[in-house]
């Protein structure tokens, strides 16, 4: 899985995979691909929950048709109601419902008739009454003059051809263009969003979006909208599927989960090929020569996925309208990938180097299609600290349907892409209890962590997924050994996966917003569980911890000296509200030798009733600049906080600076100490 940059427009993803099942055979009608569908229902039941009203409502099709009609009825009034502007305008996204009657209702804006990029907010009612509002970014729709140069299209189209290019592109003119007010970061600016098509080098379809500021031709932006990746399941035994029968013949169409069909491309790269049709209901003989072995393998990941987040959050479907996604397997000739696109709601498997290993599996289809959740819910950007997040999502969900699936074939561990030797030496691709153990994961949260590739920024989030569900230190579990670390030296204790699953669900669905970063993500988990298992309870409690062991925020009850030599300033410093100048508080270091260490801690306090307004960066004597925190949707009050920056190719002597900048109108605050520990 290693793609670029992606936005919820056209989600997609993979796990890289190789797989073969044994003969398998198939029921026609809706037969359940899982043994014991009644557990799996009793699943959040069984997590015992101290507010079971905070729990999803399981919504039919047809009721989640209705919240949305009468959202979308009244999105006038609620415009106005936020105090948006007059050329502002909401359209629904998605709604979710908890069982105390709660809604949570996503939105994206127009501004002029422009979609607002970066602009979504939802809004959570009770009773008709607004409970709350979270706003992917707090800066106004204010003053944007919608109109652009006359050579405004034909620069963005060369900025997004030249970048193209550099992905391995050989497309000679983008597939589309359209003007758009892009506000993913700081103020609100006219732009156009270009789309170029065609084939990256790999052979992997290509949706290179492009974002350029119309007025000065500069790129601004830019995300992949393919997804890419590698998971295995390469045998899942003998499995029963729904299928279809039509007179004679039988068709991989499993009618009880939505209607979704699995399609051969026999070797194609575009269409959807043939649907899988034969005379008999015996699918594959576990053999690569049989190209319905592939096909087994992608409509059984498939029905897995369907079921666990139909059975365990009461989410019917990928997007939640009883509506299913679509396979194809055998794309290309030695593609060595998967991908789940957005645009076609579809999987789409390649065979593997010499189309020996296709690479449909198990954990790859709860991967990819979690992309689409995500796309449905949160529209996490897939850029920065946002797109490590998306990541880990379909990490942690695609780790959490193969635990579900209870496979003996395949049992379920924290390892991604374990089951095909895509590195040559038998490891995995990925490992969520150390994830720097595949040379490019980050373990633990620093501030540069949104500038790697979103397949090793997840890595943080990944462990934290871990730490909360099984816990620090060495264990053993389904015959797999792990020892996880902590970034501060003290141990975690783990509430189960079911717990940190269920808790992680609820924060994309109703919590997290296409901006969120790691902080975001820490309070969003914590307000999850907080109404599921309430306030200081030991749920709340361990994953707050779990956080702190991958340095973000502090343990409960407070954090931990960081020890060494401190400097600090505890001397007040307001911050001016936006569009106001940012602040600069200093602090001095003297008498240390050398350059400054690669784990400097930088302890931040600020009273703010909007913590996510603030952009905030440590400036070091020489004016090299280290972002702590970008502007987020984090709308908790006040930051206590040590941060930790790799600084060792700075001079440690000499005037440090804490650079703060309020980013969003009508919330203030001050800083109330800054200080150094080397």
């Amino acid at each position: 899985m290693r793609s670029t940059h992606r936005r919820r427009a056209t989600a997609t993803g993979a796990l890289i995979a190789a797989a073969a099942m044994l003969s398998v055979g198939f029921q026609a009608g809706t037969a359940s691909a899982h043994p014991d569908d009644s557990a799996s229902t009793a699943a959040v039941k069984a997590q015992a929950v101290r507010n079971p009203g905070a729990l999803p409502v399981s919504l039919t099709p047809s009721q989640r048709a209705e919240l949305i009609r009468q959202a979308t009825a009244t999105t006038a009034t609620t415009a106005k109601a936020l105090g948006l502007g007059a050329q502002e305008k909401l359209v629904v996204h998605d709604v979710a419902k908890d069982q105390d009657g709660t809604v949570h209702t996503r939105y994206e804006r127009t501004y002029q008739g422009l979609p607002v990029l970066g602009g979504d907010l939802m809004v959570d009612t009770a009773a008709g009454k607004t409970k709350g509002v979270i706003k992917a970014n707090t800066a106004q729709l204010q003053g944007v003059s919608t109109a652009a140069p006359s050579n405004a299209p034909a620069a963005a189209a060369t900025q997004a051809l030249k970048a193209a290019k550099a992905a391995g592109s050989k497309a000679d003119k983008a597939d589309s263009a359209r003007k758009v007010i892009w506000m993913v970061k700081g103020a609100p600016t006219l732009a156009y969003e270009t789309v170029v098509g065609g084939l990256q080098d790999d052979g992997t379809p290509n949706q290179l979006h492009v974002i350029t500021d119309a007025k000065t031709g500069a790129k601004l932006h830019q995300w992949q909208g393919i997804e890419t990746g590698v998971g295995n399941t390469r045998y899942s035994g003998q499995v029963t599927l729904g299928t279809s029968q039509s007179g004679s013949s039988y068709t991989l169409n499993d009618t009880g989960r939505g209607g979704h069909k699995t399609y051969n491309l026999n070797h194609g790269t575009s269409g959807t090929g043939s649907l899988f049709t034969q005379s008999t209901d015996t699918w594959g003989d576990g053999t690569n020569a049989n190209a319905a072995t592939a096909g087994a393998d992608a409509a059984y990941g498939a029905a897995e996925t369907w079921d666990f987040y139909k059975n365990v959050f009461g989410r019917s479907g990928i997007r939640g309208d009883g509506v299913a996604a679509y396979s194809r397997v055998h794309y290309g000739n030695s593609y060595v990938n998967a991908f789940w696109d957005d645009s076609c709601f579809c999987m789409t498997y390649g065979d593997g180097s010499g189309n020996n290993d296709p690479l449909t599996a198990l954990d790859v289809a709860g991967h990819e299609m979690s992309h689409g959740v995500t796309a449905a819910t949160a529209g996490l950007e897939y850029a920065d600290e946002s797109g490590g997040l998306n990541e880990a999502t379909s990490d942690i969900m695609g780790t959490s349907v193969e635990f579900y699936a209870n496979n003996s074939s395949d049992p379920g561990d924290y390892l991604i892409g374990e089951k095909i030797d895509i590195n040559g030496d038998g490891t995995p691709l990925r490992y969520m209890d150390k994830p720097s153990k595949d040379g490019g994961s980050a373990d633990s949260w620093y501030s540069g962590v949104g500038n790697l590739d979103v397949h090793y920024s997840s890595g943080p989030a990944n462990h934290w997924f871990y730490l909360a569900s099984e816990g620090s230190g060495a264990k053993v579990i389904n015959g797999v050994s792990y020892n996880s670390p902590t970034s501060d030296g003290l141990p975690v204790t783990g509430i189960g996966r079911d717990k940190a699953q269920l808790i992680w669900y609820k924060a994309l669905s109703t919590k997290f917003n296409s901006s969120t970063d790691y902080a975001g993500a820490r309070a969003g988990t914590i307000a999850a569980a907080t109404e599921l298992y309430g306030a200081n309870s030991a749920e709340v409690n361990n994953i707050t911890d779990a956080w702190a062991a991958i340095n973000v925020g502090a343990r409960h009850g407070g954090g931990t000296d960081p020890g060494g030599k401190v400097f600090e300033n505890s001397a007040s410093v307001a911050i001016p509200d936006y569009p106001g100048n940012a602040i600069n508080d200093p602090v001095t270091v003297s008498g240390i030798t050398g350059n400054a260490p690669s784990a400097l801690k930088v302890g931040v306090k600020i009273t703010h009733t909007y913590i996510g307004d603030l952009q905030i960066d440590l400036v070091a004597p020489n004016g090299k600049s280290f972002r702590l925190q970008n502007s987020s949707s984090d709308s908790t009050a006040n930051m206590d906080k040590t941060f930790t920056v790799n600084a060792s190719s700075v001079a440690a002597n000499g005037v440090w600076k804490l650079k703060v900048q309020d980013k969003g109108r009508y919330d203030t605050g001050t800083v109330t100490d800054f200080k150094l520990s080397f």
